[in-house]
């Protein structure tokens, strides 16, 4: 709930491999705590989950260098996602999208009232969501990842507001992320981002990923059909 009270949900390698079986669009996976513990990116443990995925897979956490993203890519991933390390040096998100190319560029940012904050929240800085995202844009970023800690956990809904003020200043897909607590909230986020991260309610449930393409399916939602995977 707003990134308290983290709790441990399960496996990631038996849980990304259920989503990926199940029909999502893609995997996130984020060590929210790798940069408050001063960590490398987990890259065995990024290994064997992208060893279980047959969809794109972007992850982030403890990406500080264009050796560090490598390392995740040589690993499986696809996609990096930058937070913290581009926040205290722009320049990294370029270097990045030179060396890897923009397609494979996510900015992650995590706001509070409009404004960003680093190091997993508990960090204030002085930019705003959308100057932010308008900056990671013109250093190359390919996406923005855009969290709201106001709506984190809270199952209430994501933050429209603001996932629409970021989604108007940039040309970029954003993805929406924080409060997701059913399908019509889903279907909300997808009126104002390219896409919505869910979290929570489905890692305490699974098979919800299926029961929740079949709402948004009947909320009149494009849902690419997939055809699930038993006994993987």
């Amino acid at each position: 709930m707003r990134f308290q009270e983290l709790r441990d949900v399960g496996d990631p390698v038996e849980l990304g491999a259920a989503y990926s079986h199940a029909g999502a669009d893609e995997l996130v996976f984020l060590d929210v705590k790798a940069t408050l513990e001063g960590r490398a990116a987990l890259v065995g443990l990024v290994q064997r989950v992208s060893e279980r995925l047959a969809i794109p897979f972007t992850v982030g956490g403890g990406v500080r260098s264009v050796a560090d993203a490598d390392q995740l890519l040589a690993a499986g991933a696809d996609k990096v996602a930058v937070n913290s390390a581009a926040l205290d040096r722009p320049t990294l998100v370029t270097e990045l999208a030179q060396q890897l190319g923009t397609q494979a560029v996510v900015v992650a940012i995590d706001a509070e009232g409009g404004r960003v904050r680093s190091r997993a929240g508990t960090t204030e800085t002085a930019r705003t969501a959308v100057d932010w995202a308008r900056e990671a844009e013109s250093r190359g970023a390919g996406e923005i990842l855009l969290t709201s800690i106001d709506a984190d956990g809270t199952r209430a809904g994501y933050d429209l507001e603001l996932t629409r003020s970021v989604s108007a200043a940039v040309g970029v897909p954003v993805i929406a992320s924080g409060g997701a607590g059913g399908a019509e909230h889903v279907a909300e986020a997808l009126q104002v981002a390219q896409a919505a991260l869910l979290a929570s309610i489905l890692h305490e449930d699974p098979d919800r990923l299926t029961s929740l393409r079949a709402e948004l399916h009947a909320l009149g939602v494009p849902v690419r059909r997939v055809e699930v995977l038993h006994g993987a």
